[in-house]
């Protein structure tokens, strides 16, 4: 995703842009307001209903398949839909819109929310894959705001997109989730020590040892369509980017013992879980990539519930 126009040579030798490939901004500062209304609208529509149908146009990626599971995992449990429902609401929004060439294009929104747990900032990256699309959110991580880089900024105001293939930062974006699945196997130094990297593994290794209950993981990274990565290029030369993974856990209880299934994994589970379940999870995440060499740090991770089959 450079922000680099393409051009080409003419028999005559004069350069000339060809349209959807001259850089622009991704979005006026009145549409990107807009595209987070009527993702609100629909989002507050959906949770109070328990209805994956009513914001399913408004969400893709992986906000998109967290959100319809869950949706879908409660309603199940609640048919009257919820009945402890507050309208979701940002303020204080300021939106990250970058120049770049061709499509998809897609732009940032940080704002502070009404929900727990408070004194984070919501990031929303919002996608569209073309002219004919409506704005969909893609992405969601929360993060304390002192935790947040400064971005790079043109002299109007615009940030800079970083492309997937970038070779001039600690980790190419493209490669972020696979680094990052194989660091949850195996280890290494790719990143920084904290909960979403060093203590989650350490506790999925725990996790592994549990009395009576075998349990196998499988991850995988997530890279094609409105699961690509997303990156902004930040003031130090490094980059802010949303990647997306895949998760199975499979759990096998000893012969003789059940499987606990919980309520949510109940409503989504195919099959039956006689001796096993293998719950399949979708992760997004936003990581500080250094200029560079270095170790890549992981801000924040959202991860939710998307499938389970008994067996």
């Amino acid at each position: 995703m450079a922000a680099v126009a393409v051009l080409s040579l003419t028999a005559s030798g004069c350069v000339t842009v060809h349209g959807e490939r001259e850089v622009v901004r991704t979005a006026t500062r009145t549409e990107a307001a807009r595209a987070l209304k009527d993702f609100l609208t629909a989002y507050n529509k959906a949770d109070k209903a328990y209805d994956p149908a009513l914001d399913a146009a408004r969400v893709t990626g992986p906000l998109g398949a967290i959100n319809q599971a869950g949706l879908k995992a409660r309603h199940a449990q609640n048919p009257d839909g919820n009945a402890r429902h507050v309208p979701l609401k940002l303020t204080d929004v300021t939106y990250s819109i970058p120049k770049k060439a061709g499509w998809p294009r897609w732009f940032v929104v940080d704002a502070q929310a009404n929900r727990k747990p408070h004194g984070y900032r919501w990031l929303i990256v919002f996608t569209r894959a073309d002219a004919g699309e409506v704005w969909r959110a893609t992405y969601l991580n929360l993060i304390l705001p002192d935790r947040l880089p400064e971005l790079k900024k043109d002299e109007d105001g615009h940030v800079e997109p970083v492309a997937v293939a970038s070779s001039g930062l600690a980790v190419a974006p493209r490669r972020l989730g696979g680094t990052y699945t194989t660091f949850l196997k195996s280890g290494g130094d790719a990143f920084t020590p904290g909960p979403h990297t060093s203590q989650w593994k350490a506790a999925r290794d725990r996790n592994k040892k549990r009395l009576g209950l075998a349990v196998q993981y499988l991850d995988e990274p997530q890279n094609d369509g409105a699961f690509a990565p997303v990156g902004l290029r930040t003031k130090d030369g490094g980059a802010l980017v949303f990647f997306a993974t895949h998760h199975y856990e499979k759990q096998t209880a000893s012969k003789g013992l059940d499987v606990t299934v919980e309520p949510d994994v109940k409503a989504l589970m195919k099959g039956e879980a006689k001796q096993s379940v293998t719950l399949e999870r979708i992760s997004n995440q936003v990581a500080l990539d250094p200029k560079g060499s270095g170790k890549v740090t992981v801000l924040s991770r959202m991860q939710g519930l998307v499938g389970a089959k008994g067996e």
